[in-house]
């Protein structure tokens, strides 16, 4: 990688598994670090609060301030206020969805909401989730805070987001509008954050099919690391490939 650059790191496979830090995940960020190096580390899982990650990194070994870490749900947030100044929304979803849906001046309420807004939560309930179907037929518009079906853990695979989504998709007839990646929008909205520009920027990540093709759709240089989701055997069947493929971040050199 030649020339200063700054880095989108993909949280979950990339950095942690679950509560677990990957080796040499650590060294990795130390590094950029040293050199000054911007970067954030992002997450499809809208769960958690830039705080609680931060927190959450710090206690199994690796120190990121908060304002290091964007979030599907603070993507999410940034969309749906350019589109409305103000609103109101149906949220499925924990504290690092509805926290940013409210700075964002969002009502959040079952009552005539604009939108429908599905993230991630431990504790879903058949009654919300019939909830958000009937406002969808009603004519709420259906947004969902990233595509993942499943993402990793220390036990395995869990289900995600997307797995939800095709749920309600099917009982309603209406496909939602997908924020994080590999919509081009959330890296967009990353970059504008951390102030970096695409043609200068590294993504790394663990997905083919989120991480990879969101970085190549934005056009940034892209690594992909072998310690979450993908498999070397699997990589050649995709039409578009990454710049790197490495072991694991520790293999990157800054």
């Amino acid at each position: 990688m030649k020339g200063p650059k700054s880095f989108l790191i993909d949280m979950d496979g990339v950095l942690v598994k679950g509560q677990t830090l990957i080796p040499g995940a650590d060294r990795f960020i130390a590094r950029l670090k040293e050199r000054s190096a911007p970067y954030l580390v992002l997450t499809n899982n809208p769960q958690y609060t830039q705080k609680d990650l931060a927190y959450r990194l710090n206690s199994i070994g690796l120190t990121i301030e908060p304002q290091r870490i964007f979030t599907s749900a603070m993507a999410t947030a940034s969309f749906l206020k350019s589109q409305r100044h103000n609103g109101k929304a149906f949220v499925i979803g924990e504290s690092g969805l509805t926290g940013p849906l409210h700075e964002a001046g969002f009502i959040i309420t079952e009552l005539e909401p604009y939108y429908v807004v599905l993230g991630e939560t431990q504790t879903y309930n058949l009654a919300q989730i019939t909830t958000a179907i009937r406002l969808i037929v009603k004519g709420a518009r259906f947004i969902a805070t990233n595509p993942d079906p499943c993402g990793p853990a220390e036990g395995g695979l869990v289900p995600a987001c997307g797995a939800m989504a095709a749920l309600i998709e099917r009982a309603c007839g209406v496909s939602p509008f997908f924020i994080g990646k590999p919509n081009p929008l959330m890296m967009r909205t990353a970059l504008n954050y951390l102030g970096a520009h695409s043609e200068n920027t590294v993504m790394v990540g663990d997905r083919m099919e989120t991480d990879i093709v969101a970085g190549v759709e934005s056009g940034m240089e892209t690594v992909l690391v072998l310690t979450g989701v993908a498999r070397v055997e699997e990589i050649k069947r995709y039409p578009y490939q990454p710049n790197h493929i490495v072991n694991s971040v520790a293999d990157i050199e800054v």
